[in-house]
């Protein structure tokens, strides 16, 4: 990643922006309430947002372990603890560690969505309207009134070739009026980055897909592995539903 980045909320210094493959680290307990949760100096936990649900994993400290069951953003990054498990007094030194299966194959299924939006933007001009994802299984939704006979088929077919293809996926920040200077960057039907929003994070499968995004994603699209098609949905008024699972 180059340029400057907004790898800090509140008063978390958040790690999985920079390093999409780390899973463990240390970090230094800066607030824990019942009702709020955990916030951490450091953090690999990515909190949810875009489609993508929050990490989950564990705080080990002392010889405890505290199950992390979600995140969220607010004014700080809170970390949300297993309801049965203890909280680390404030300024515990702890160690974070992520569910790798779990954030792997959210990684897998994140780049595999923008790799259909770029094939379907590409082969039929349609914008997404909506979308959602959970470990290996996804939808998007796109303002396509008309598509062939052959639309899964086809879809499918061209994702897989891109797969093969194996286009690296990078990341960078831009500064806003230059990201927005990148043709087709906003590939929903609605600019969904906040207007104050200064400095816009960018994934892109080269050559195929550029977006602005602020969720995890692999590393090339061969690391996506076999996307099918599971079905195409008819949702009215030119809309149509696309549901996919990843598979190795």
């Amino acid at each position: 990643m180059s340029g400057a980045t907004p790898d800090v909320h509140g008063r978390t210094s958040r790690l999985e922006l920079a390093d999409q493959t780390l899973r463990e680290w240390d970090a230094t307990v800066l607030a824990a309430d019942p009702e709020l949760g955990i916030v951490l100096d450091r953090s690999a936990f990515y909190p949810g947002g875009g489609g993508q649900p929050p990490d989950h994993g564990v705080l080990l400290w002392s010889g405890v372990q505290t199950r992390i069951v979600g995140a969220r953003r607010s004014d700080d990054m809170w970390l949300t603890p297993h309801e049965d498990d203890p909280l680390p007094p404030v300024g515990t030194p702890v160690r974070g560690a992520l569910e790798d299966e779990r954030r792997t194959l959210l990684m897998r299924t994140h780049s595999g969505l923008h790799l259909l939006s770029g094939v379907v933007f590409r082969d039929f001009g349609a914008l997404v309207t909506g979308g959602n994802m959970e470990p290996g299984t996804a939808r998007m939704d796109f303002n396509l009134p008309e598509v062939p006979s052959d639309f899964k088929a086809a879809v499918e077919a061209a994702c897989n070739a891109e797969v093969a293809g194996d286009r690296r996926i990078t990341i960078d920040v831009l500064p806003r009026a230059e990201a927005f200077a990148i043709p087709d960057i906003i590939r929903t039907a609605t600019n969904l980055v906040p207007p104050e929003v200064e400095l816009v994070r960018i994934v892109d499968i080269v050559g195929l897909d550029t977006q602005a995004d602020g969720g995890t994603h692999v590393g090339s699209t061969a690391q996506i592995g076999r996307i099918e098609v599971a079905k195409v949905e008819n949702k009215g008024k030119g809309f149509r539903r696309v549901r996919i699972r990843v598979v190795d």
